[in-house]
Formats: C-alpha cells, sequence, structure tokens
C-alpha cells in the first residue's frame, strides 16, 4: 500500500477521479498560468515564513531539492525527537499516509519535548477546506509518533503595511485549530482508506465534469475530463450572470446546450445572447450607443492601466495584494479626428507610484472625458493612489469625476454571437474591429502575462536585453487596450 500525500487526500476530496489520475495518469495534468503562479506565491510566502517564524536562522530547513525523500522522513524523525529549533518541511508518514509541515516550533511541556505545528497559507482568509488540510496534518503527525500539543493555520494579514527593511514581522496571523483538528482523527482514517481504495482501482472512476473541477481548487486534469465528454454546440455557461435559483435549478439538471433552456428564465441581457447564439445574429442599438456618448464632448482621452499585485510586498508603505499601477497608456481624440498617444512604464524595480501618480495628472490635462472600458477598476486605483500622495488627491479625484465607462455601453446597447456571452474588451474588440489582434502581439497578451512579465523584468538576475523585449511588449499590449476603446468609441458614437 504506497503512502498517499496531504495534497493527494485533498485531491481525493475534491474529486475521486482527480486522484485516480494523479497517480496513474500523471502526464495528462495541464494547469494554467494563474495556478501555476498560485504555486510560485506559495513558495514564495513559504520563504518568508521561514524569516519570521526562525529570525535567527539556526532552524532546520528539509529541501527536498537537495535531499531525497527517505532522507527527509529519517531527518525528521531524528530532529522530533532531539531537535531544539524550528523545523521547516518536516515529513511524517503513518498509517498510509504522508504530509510535509510548513512549520514546526519546540515548545515545553513539563520535561518533555513537545511540538506545535504551522500550516502557512498565500490567502488573505482562513478557508473551510483549510480544515480538512488541518485535519490530515495532525492526524499523521500525531499518528507518527510525534508529540504534537497544538496546530494552527496562519494565512496573509491583507491589512498590514510593510514598514520596510525586510521587516516582515505581522505579515501572518494565525488561528488556532488544535481542538477541531485533534478531534477529527476517525475521519481522516476513514478518508485514507476511500482514497486507498480509489488508488487502487484498474479503471479511473466514471465522474462527469461540474462546479467540482474548479472548487476549491482549479483541477489540472480538467481539459481532459472535458475532452471525454461530448461538447455541446452552444453550451450554456455562454449565458452570462447566472443568478436566480430558478435557472440554478434547471442547469444543475445537466442541461447543457443553450437552445434547450426556456425563455421565460431568462432576463432580458441573457434572452439576448440566446437569440443572437442560436440565430448568428448581431445586435445594435446604435441610436442608443451614440445617445450614451454624445453628452461627452472631445477631446476624449481612452485610458488604460496595467498593475502588479505582490502576496509578501516588496515597496515600504504597500500592503500584500494591492494593486499598484506600474503602466498607462492614454490616447487622446481631438475634435479634428487627430489621435495622440501619451504612455508611462517603469521598470526600474523601484515603486512606480508617485512617478505614475505625476504623469498620470499631466497625461490626462483638465477637462474631456476619460473613457475606460470597466470604470470600476481604474476608479478604484485612482481613489487609492489619492489616499497615498495627498498632495495630488485633488487632481487624482478630478480624474475620477470624468470617466466615463464603455463597459456599460458595450454591455446595454451591443452583442456579436462571438463574445460567446462575454463583454471583456478581448471579445467585443475581435466582432467590431478584426484588424487589431491581441493574438497577434509578442508575448504580453492580457493583464495576467504583464503582471507576469513586470515581475519578471524588475528581478535583478534580469539581462539589460530581456528587460528591453519586455519594455516593448508591455507598451504594445497596453497601446492596444486604449488603441482599442478608440476604435469602440468610434463605432459607437457612429464616427467611422
Amino acid at each position: 500500500m504506497a503512502n498517499l500525500s496531504k495534497s493527494k487526500l485533498l485531491a481525493w476530496r475534491q474529486c475521486p477521479k482527480r486522484l485516480w489520475l494523479e497517480i496513474h495518469r500523471k502526464e495528462l495534468l495541464n494547469f494554467s498560468a494563474a495556478t501555476e503562479a498560485t504555486h510560485q506565491t506559495g513558495h514564495t510566502v513559504g520563504d518568508i515564513a521561514r524569516r519570521i517564524y526562525d529570525p535567527t536562522g539556526e532552524g532546520h530547513f528539509l529541501d527536498l531539492k537537495e535531499i531525497s525523500f527517505a532522507e527527509l522522513l529519517a531527518q525528521s524523525e531524528t530532529l522530533s525527537k532531539t531537535g531544539h529549533q524550528a523545523i521547516f518541511e518536516a515529513g511524517f508518514s503513518a498509517n498510509g499516509a504522508l504530509s510535509l509541515a510548513d512549520v514546526m516550533l519546540p515548545v515545553k511541556q513539563g520535561r518533555k519535548r513537545a511540538w506545535r505545528m504551522v500550516e502557512v497559507k498565500s490567502s488573505t482568509s482562513l478557508k473551510d477546506y483549510y480544515r480538512d488540510d488541518a485535519a490530515i496534518q495532525a492526524y499523521v503527525t500525531r499518528a507518527a509518533g510525534v508529540p504534537l500539543v497544538g496546530i494552527a493555520l496562519a494565512h496573509i494579514d491583507k491589512t498590514w503595511v510593510y514598514p520596510g527593511k525586510s521587516d516582515y514581522q505581522g505579515l501572518l496571523v494565525e488561528h488556532d485549530l488544535t481542538e477541531e483538528a485533534f478531534a477529527r482523527g476517525e475521519e481522516v482514517e476513514g478518508w485514507i482508506a476511500a482514497a486507498q481504495s480509489v488508488a487502487r482501482k484498474r479503471k479511473e472512476p466514471a465522474i462527469g465534469t461540474g462546479d467540482h473541477c474548479a472548487t476549491p481548487y482549479a483541477c489540472g486534469f480538467a481539459d481532459y475530463c472535458s475532452s471525454q465528454e461530448a461538447q455541446a454546440e452552444y453550451p450554456v455557461h455562454w449565458l452570462p450572470r447566472i443568478q436566480t435559483k430558478a435557472l440554478k435549478e434547471h442547469l444543475a439538471q445537466g442541461t447543457g446546450e443553450l437552445r434547450d433552456v426556456p425563455d421565460e428564465l431568462l432576463n432580458e441581457r441573457q434572452l439576448r445572447v440566446k437569440y443572437c447564439t442560436l440565430n448568428n445574429e448581431i445586435w445594435f442599438d446604435a441610436e442608443g450607443a451614440a445617445a450614451d456618448l454624445a453628452p461627452h464632448k472631445l477631446p476624449g482621452y481612452f485610458l488604460d492601466f496595467e498593475t502588479v499585485q505582490f502576496a509578501v510586498p516588496i515597496w515600504k508603505g504597500t500592503r500584500p495584494y494591492q494593486q499598484i499601477p506600474f503602466q498607462f497608456s492614454v490616447h487622446r481624440l481631438l475634435r479634428t479626428g487627430k489621435l495622440e498617444h501619451r504612455e508611462f512604464l517603469d521598470l526600474s524595480g523601484k515603486d512606480p507610484s508617485k512617478k505614475f501618480v505625476e504623469a498620470l495628472i499631466e497625461a490626462c490635462g483638465q477637462r474631456g472625458p476619460v473613457f475606460v472600458y470597466n470604470a470600476a477598476f481604474e476608479t478604484t486605483r485612482i481613489k487609492e493612489l489619492a489616499e497615498r500622495f495627498p498632495k495630488q488627491k485633488k487632481s487624482l479625484l478630478a480624474i475620477n469625476e470624468r470617466i466615463v465607462d464603455l463597459l456599460k455601453v458595450a454591455e446595454a446597447r451591443y452583442y456579436h454571437p462571438s463574445q460567446q456571452g462575454s463583454w471583456s474588451i478581448k471579445k467585443v474588440l475581435p466582432a467590431i474591429a478584426p484588424d487589431l489582434r491581441y493574438d497577434a502581439l509578442d508575448g504580453v497578451q492580457d493583464g495576467g502575462g504583464a503582471m507576469d512579465a513586470f515581475k519578471k523584468a524588475i528581478a535583478k538576475e534580469c539581462a539589460e536585453g530581456r528587460r528591453h523585449g519586455i519594455d516593448q511588449q508591455l507598451r504594445a499590449y497596453c497601446g492596444l487596450d486604449t488603441m482599442a476603446m478608440v476604435k469602440l468609441w468610434k463605432n459607437f458614437s457612429n464616427q467611422n
């Protein structure tokens, strides 16, 4: 009987088929870029946790990159019996299961040595499924004979502000889960037995796709499982904003085709998507779109931001996961039809915020509408910058007063079947201006890619030539975003 790691037991908890595939068909695994980024964030937070829980650096880090798993288990056993310092990534095995503990801290219990475990997460809250995680860790560790007297879950405090100078004390906040985790031993034993049974099966379990494919974690086998099922010609997930109980219940019955969803269950926008999709027709309220935009006279500014966020802040005065703008593009359209472009991008590695603010105020001028696509994003970032830089607060908030949201116009006035239920600019633009293509860009083609490219560019090991290439890719991408808005405005205003 092979020992199952905590991650495999949690995979079984999510979907038995996922566990089976992880063991028997691992070559089918395909994690998204977002999932890979999440994994990297977890490693970063783990590194900082070692500095927080072992500020003197006297603890033991058992690194699987340097030692075998067998060595790790042996060293963990020895250190848990004789050690007096913190242990990081200690491994334990018992009753068909394995666990790797993020942090093991020695505690005094009379004259005997005991341990307290801390599981570290890169999220900003205590998720319910983390309780399963803690229960497994506690069970395996205690079953392995380790005198574990407590277990806690530590996650990031999103309100914490980085004081600078590599001082990360206060970044993590703990929740004690000892009583609950220790009480679930029999439950965990049942999970191990059931998971072992699935692991021994010769054929993969017959489980269809569903909400469990993304909850609580995105499954790397989702593409494979979907490929094994009959694909709907017009899938129901193209319906926007599925919120009503009646519609959710209907879809839960397994209805996969959009054409099979009764009209009476759909709101006006959903009906529009259904009708346009099934009939391959474009819907455009040109008169309404023009009327929406008529009050906003030229010259107009078309604005887009790119931002970066760090689970572990690197700039003084910033918070975990705070969206920090590092780039903008502004296209200015004059009444004569002349189009001007201004932009800002800072790849120095220093906090770009102050220079960003100064350049933004200058680029947006004093008057004229500032068009954006999804105003909630830009206006929120501007408000945050206004709080950070009181001297520029009035000028920044004045920009917010001028913002006009082209997304609202698009949602209310336009739909093309190729949008597949989405009004993201990357879906609307190809329908209106097929000559402008995000997929033709070199390297950076979306916001996630822009954030990842920025992080690579500011890394100390990034060569100057590579940094220059990223600079050009970012400028091309952000510039396309605002040129796309110009195209949409012209179409909606009947200015083509």
